[in-house]
């Protein structure tokens, strides 16, 4: 009985230590997470954000100051080049145009005058000089005579000029009656829309904006902002894809028109306006919403890609010191590269890359090849991180 629990204490132990080995192998052995070289497409671009806007905005506003009589235009009214789209209240600048009117009159009366005393004193003159030269008056009323000629023949110029101030005036009068009529000075959508009837606009200092119309909605740009260290890859012509919230499952295009050489600082960050042109016909993108714009600097189709998580990786220290023969065996450890498992260890491979999409990036030489498997994590690192408990003090 004594023998049989003693041969089954040894079964035990000798399974322990088997059981203690296998584990200890699989624990020291190679632990990685792979993915295979592949071929498939890659497009490098430059992300931003900016502003959907209508290519051509006129702001209305209005150069004399009064009360909203009445108002035409009202949001999202389609508007034509010469259309009246508000009323500022004219009966000021009626009277002051009926003023002006008057004030013609009254020079236009005042020449009348002028010339009737101009024909006066040419008469007195003439009839002073040929009394003169029968010596029956003196000298001194000839020449009296002579002045009174001159004076009324300056009246008439004063005269005229008094009518051609009183036709200026008239004309800034009704200029500005004309002025309380608001037009719309081209076709175009009212965006905005300012003022209400009953409201005072003063145009003192500065025109005051009423209405906010865009020319053609079916036209749109974005504004963007890319920052400084990707703006030198932007180029005119160049396609771009973006989305917006309202429709965050259509993705719309367009083309860089413009890079803008102004540059916009913002906190000392700075930014450069990369100008895109886009079409709108079903006018669902509406001026100021919100873009995240993707601008395709290079594409490529069916290449081999590495995962950027291969590029990334390096191999732990625990592993390096295992495997520094495998590293010294290898190319340089300059540069870029990847590794691989190779007779079952770690082995670095130098490679060239190309443009990169953020996910993966083009393989351009390298001695590897499509469908072969290179390491993009260290499961055994991972789980030693994670199985780590904090220390108490």
């Amino acid at each position: 009985m004594t023998k049989k629990i003693l041969i089954g204490i040894a079964i035990i132990v000798v399974l322990g230590i088997v059981v203690f080995f296998a584990f200890r192998k699989k624990e020291n052995g190679l632990n990685f997470r792979t993915e295979k070289i592949s071929k498939g497409d890659i497009v490098e671009t430059v992300t931003a954000s900016g502003n959907v806007n209508a290519v051509t905005t006129v702001l209305v506003g209005t150069q004399v100051s009064g009360t909203i009589k009445t108002i035409y235009a009202d949001f999202n009214s389609p508007v034509k080049n010469g259309q009246l789209i508000a009323q500022i209240d004219p009966a000021t600048f009626e009277a002051q145009v009926e003023q002006a009117r008057a004030n013609l009159l009254y020079a236009k009366a005042n020449l009348e005058k002028a010339d009737a005393s101009f024909i006066d004193a040419k008469r007195t003159m003439e009839r002073n000089k040929a009394l003169f030269s029968k010596d029956l008056i003196a000298r001194s009323e000839v020449d009296t005579a002579e002045t009174n000629y001159e004076t009324a023949k300056a009246q008439i110029n004063a005269s005229k000029a008094q009518i051609a101030q009183a036709e200026a005036s008239l004309k800034v009068a009704e200029t500005n009656l004309r002025y309380t009529r608001i037009i719309s000075p081209v076709n175009g959508i009212v965006v905005s829309r300012n003022v209400d009837v009953g409201q005072t606009v003063a145009a003192s200092f500065q025109t005051p904006t009423l209405f906010t119309i865009a020319q053609d909605l079916t036209k749109m740009q974005i504004d963007t902002n890319v920052a400084e260290a990707d703006i030198g890859k932007v180029k005119q012509v160049q396609d771009v894809e973006f989305t917006v919230d309202a429709y965050p499952s259509i993705t719309f295009k367009g083309k860089v028109s413009q890079v803008r050489n102004a540059p916009i600082n913002v906190q000392n960050v700075i930014t450069y306006n990369a100008v895109i042109l886009v079409s709108n016909p079903e006018l669902k993108l509406k001026p100021g919403m919100t873009a995240n714009v993707s601008i395709i600097i290079l594409a490529k189709k069916d290449i081999l890609r590495i995962p950027n998580a291969a590029l990334r990786f390096s191999m732990p220290d625990k592993d390096k010191d295992k495997n520094k023969k495998a590293q010294q065996k290898g190319p340089g450890q300059k540069g870029a590269g990847v590794w691989i498992i190779e007779g079952g260890k770690p082995k670095r491979i130098s490679v060239s890359t190309g443009v990169s999409d953020g996910s993966y990036t083009e393989l351009i030489s390298g001695e590897i090849k499509e469908g072969q498997e290179v390491i993009v994590e260290s499961l055994t690192k991972a789980k030693q991180k994670s199985g780590t408990a904090p220390r108490m003090f």
